[in-house]
């Protein structure tokens, strides 16, 4: 891995100032240990953040050299987790890296082979969850490892392909491990009822297994119902929720593909709704009352194809459901607004990112904006409401690349990590950091 590092740039509210200073002055802000962030929620807690980007292409802390691959960064502890796989004329090889945050030094790489049989072969999609000082890697194949966090050693490892008959999904194993108390739960898309499997975290030994779907991309979340934790599990054919202590189910709504499983963004969970919406069925809203531990279906919304979309048909990035709204991207970028209590469509917006197939949004809130960042490199602050998007800010970030997907000049399809007051972002050539903080450093002398 080659090391490329450069001066932060600090910003202030509305204006860019140049300051050197040693990243080692910097306060080490909050984690973002998991897929889509601490509470898997895509909510981006930290204050002192700027109110405005500069213009062009902005200042990189550091910038590190990685291989191709659709896993988003997570960051704990002080370090930055990755995972990628060799160039296309290197070995059939999955990597884990690690980092440090601060500096982009790095620490340690895990590697194995991994003989890819799917469809977009750039590399592993899963994000790395980290859990007091353990790291839990899955690859697109099914490779499953529990590393010590400091060290990359290997604390116990799983093939689920071989262990669990994986029916596996056209471009392989995507969701991110969820920690529950003892446990570590991943959709498997394994054959014998093994869709859903949790494993003690430190052991790697199965405690159970649920359900006969096949299996999808979705990462699992978790919901409180009467009094109790459910988990709420997006598969090939339905959505579910389950004990995440016993996997019994606690309700499920079937949601059978027409063409094929493909649901890819995460449940989304606003008070008592939870949302899910697929590039080719559509959209489900359900309502999860808090008193009970069951379901309804509140509507369901599908158009003729996925052009001729009706009111959302998302594909990668997780939508956002809040004030009785939902925002998402539809199959052909176009951004849109919708009445959660109806699935009706109250605007569209085709500035967010250029009109294509399945073009790409990841979405993050924090406090009353949300950072956007899209398939061309660009991340925006953005306000969000039933009057319309309003852009306030937006820079180039990352160039767009090739291995992911060979259309358009490439694309950006990896969710970023916000943490440390600052946005830790990929594409399939470098790994960087750029600073948010709106606080100017200390000057040295």
């Amino acid at each position: 891995m080659a090391f490329t590092h450069g001066w932060r740039v600090f910003l202030t509210s509305s204006i860019a100032v140049g300051c050197i200073v040693s990243l080692a002055n910097r306060l080490i802000g909050d984690d973002w240990p998991q897929w889509r962030g601490p509470h898997r929620d895509g909510t981006w807690n930290e204050t002192g953040l700027v109110r405005e980007l500069p213009p062009g292409q902005l200042p990189y802390d550091w910038s590190v050299e990685i291989g191709p691959g659709y896993s988003g960064p997570t960051v704990a502890d002080g370090r930055v987790y990755v995972m990628d796989r060799q160039p296309k004329d290197r070995d059939a090889t999955e990597r884990i890296h690690c980092v440090a945050s601060a500096t982009g030094k790095k620490l340690w790489t895990f590697e194995y082979p991994a003989e890819y049989r799917i469809s977009y072969t750039a590399g592993p999609r899963a994000s790395v969850t980290v859990h007091e000082g353990k790291a839990y890697c899955v690859g697109a194949m099914g490779h499953f490892h529990c590393l010590d966090a400091a060290t990359g050693k290997v604390v116990w490892k799983k093939d689920l392909q071989s262990e669990y008959e994986i029916q596996m999904p056209i471009w392989g194993i995507s969701a991110s491990p969820l920690i529950y108390e003892s446990l570590v739960i991943q959709q498997v898309c394994g054959a014998g009822g093994a869709c859903m499997v949790a494993f003690d975290k430190n052991l790697g030994k199965e405690v159970w297994r649920a359900l006969n779907d096949r299996g999808a991309y979705s990462s699992p979340v978790l919901i409180r119902q009467d009094e109790q934790d459910v988990l709420v599990c997006w598969t090939g054919d339905s959505l579910t929720g389950l004990d995440p202590k016993t996997g019994n189910v606690s309700w499920s709504h079937p949601f059978p593909p027409s063409r094929m499983p493909i649901g890819v963004g995460d449940p989304v969970v606003s008070g008592e709704m939870v949302f899910v919406s697929s590039f080719y069925d559509g959209s489900l809203m359900v309502r999860t009352p808090k008193s009970k531990t069951s379901s309804e279906i509140l509507w369901r919304a599908v158009g003729p194809d996925e052009q001729h979309t009706q009111s959302l048909h998302a594909m990668i990035g997780t939508c956002i459901v809040q004030d009785n709204l939902v925002f998402g991207t539809d199959s052909y970028g176009e951004f849109r607004c919708l009445d959660a209590t109806t699935g009706e469509r109250i605007w569209e917006n085709t500035t967010a990112v250029p009109r294509a197939r399945w073009a790409t949004i990841h979405m993050v809130r924090e406090a009353d904006r949300v950072w956007m960042f899209n398939e061309r490199g660009e991340l925006m602050i953005t306000k969000l409401s039933r009057d319309g998007l309003e852009i306030l800010s937006r820079s180039q970030l990352l160039e767009p690349t090739r291995d992911q997907l060979g259309q358009r000049g490439g694309v950006c399809w990896s969710h970023p990590a916000f943490a440390e007051k600052s946005i830790f972002a990929r594409n399939d050539r470098q790994l960087v950091r750029v600073s948010l903080d709106a606080t100017p450093p200390k000057s040295s002398k």
